[in-house]
C-alpha cells in the first residue's frame, strides 16, 4: 500500500491525477486502447479534437442540410438518417445492383439513392393504396399524367370547403387518387393519413390549412423525380413479397423502415393504415439476405433480443421528434 501511495504521489507531481471512470462493457477495449494517452499531456490536443467529434457525432442531423426530394411529410419519416444511409451505401466498397426500400412510405432513402447514384436501380414498395397511387403515377404513369398532377397542385386553392370536397372524393385513375393523397398528407396534422386523423388547424405562422402547402415545391419535387423514372420501380405490394425477390441477390441492399409496433409499441398502429408487421418473421427472413440490409427501429428490448438472436450488428443514432425532443433509435445492420 506505502508504494502505490508513493506511485500516486510521484504521479501527482507530474501532473497526473486518478479518475474513477463507469464504462459499459461493450466500450471497455476503446478505453483502454485510449489509456496511453491520457497521462502524455502532448496528446491533450489530439483527444481535445477527438471528444469533439465524438460530441458531433452524437447530435441529431440537421434535416434542413439535407435535400429534399418527396413530396411527402411522412409521420416517421428518415429524412434526418439521410446522412448515415448515404455513408452506409459507400462503406459497402461498390455500387450495389439495386437498393430496396420494401416499407417505402415517403421513400427518402430511396429517392436518394437513386437521385445520387448511390445504387444502379431503385425498388421501392408499398401496400397503402393512397401512398402506391402517388409512387405509380410518378415513376410509371404517363407524361401527361404527371403534367396534369403538377398543373392541379399549382391551382389548388386551398380553402375548408375545397380540401373537404377533394378528400371526400371518389378518385377515377391513379392521377387523382395521388392528388387527393398529397391533399391529405400535406393538411392533416403531422402528414398522418391513418384513419382518424384530423385537419390542421393553427399550422405554422397561424396559417392553418396552408401552413404545410407549398405548390410550386410540391409539383417542382414530382418533376424532378418524374426524370428518375429509369431508375426507379415501384411495386404495390407487401413488403415481405417484395424483400423475397431480391433476398438471394448478393449485390442487392435492402433499407427496412417498418412501422415501430414491436414491443408493443403503438406509434405505428396510429400513424398508419397498414401497420401489422410480423417483425420476428421480417428478422428471420433478413438474416438469410445474400446482400447488405440496414435496418431502423425504437429502441426497446425486443427488438435488440431480436437482432442480437439474429446476428446483426446494433447502434443508436440521435434524431429530433416532431416536439424537437432529442431522442435515440437503433440502426440494425447485417454485417
Amino acid at each position: 500500500m506505502e508504494r502505490q501511495n508513493r506511485r500516486i504521489t510521484r504521479l501527482k507531481e507530474l501532473g497526473v491525477t486518478r479518475s474513477t471512470v463507469f464504462v459499459h462493457h461493450e466500450c471497455k477495449a476503446a478505453l483502454d486502447s485510449l489509456r496511453p494517452l491520457l497521462v502524455e499531456p502532448e496528446k491533450a490536443a489530439i483527444l481535445s479534437k477527438l471528444t469533439t467529434q465524438i460530441a458531433e457525432e452524437a447530435q441529431p442531423i440537421n434535416v434542413a442540410q439535407v435535400r429534399q426530394l418527396s413530396p411527402f411529410r411522412y409521420p416517421g419519416g428518415k429524412t434526418w438518417l439521410v446522412p448515415e444511409i448515404r455513408n452506409w451505401l459507400c462503406s459497402l466498397g461498390r455500387v450495389p445492383d439495386v437498393f430496396v426500400e420494401p416499407f417505402a412510405g415517403g421513400s427518402i432513402a430511396g429517392l436518394t439513392a437513386a437521385a445520387e447514384k448511390l445504387a444502379y436501380t431503385v425498388v421501392l414498395s408499398e401496400l397503402d393504396d393512397d401512398v402506391a397511387a402517388v409512387w405509380s403515377t410518378v415513376f410509371h404513369g404517363t407524361d401527361e399524367e404527371v403534367s396534369w398532377l403538377c398543373d392541379q397542385i399549382k391551382t389548388f386553392e386551398v380553402t375548408l370547403e375545397n380540401v373537404q370536397q377533394a378528400l371526400g372524393s371518389e378518385p377515377r385513375s391513379d392521377a387523382s387518387r395521388a392528388f387527393r393523397t398529397i391533399i391529405k398528407n400535406r393538411v392533416q396534422r403531422g402528414g398522418i393519413m391513418a384513419p382518424g386523423a384530423g385537419l390542421i388547424k393553427t399550422g405554422e405562422a397561424g396559417r392553418g390549412l396552408r401552413s404545410r402547402w407549398y405548390p410550386e415545391t410540391l409539383a417542382e419535387r414530382i418533376r424532378v423525380l418524374r426524370q428518375l423514372q429509369d431508375r426507379v420501380t415501384f411495386l404495390h405490394c407487401d413488403a415481405n413479397f417484395t424483400i423475397e425477390q431480391f433476398i438471394s441477390n448478393p449485390r442487392a441492399c435492402f433499407f427496412i423502415d417498418p412501422p415501430y409496433t414491436a414491443g408493443g409499441k403503438r406509434a405505428g398502429s396510429r400513424l398508419y393504415s397498414h401497420n401489422e408487421v410480423n417483425h420476428e418473421k421480417l428478422f428471420a427472413l433478413l438474416a438469410t439476405a445474400r446482400g447488405a440490409v440496414m435496418m431502423t427501429y425504437d429502441d426497446v428490448p425486443e427488438v435488440r433480443e431480436m437482432a442480437e438472436r439474429h446476428a446483426f450488428r446494433v447502434q443508436t443514432v440521435p434524431m429530433k421528434n416532431s416536439h424537437h425532443a432529442v431522442m435515440r433509435e437503433l440502426l440494425i445492420v447485417k454485417p
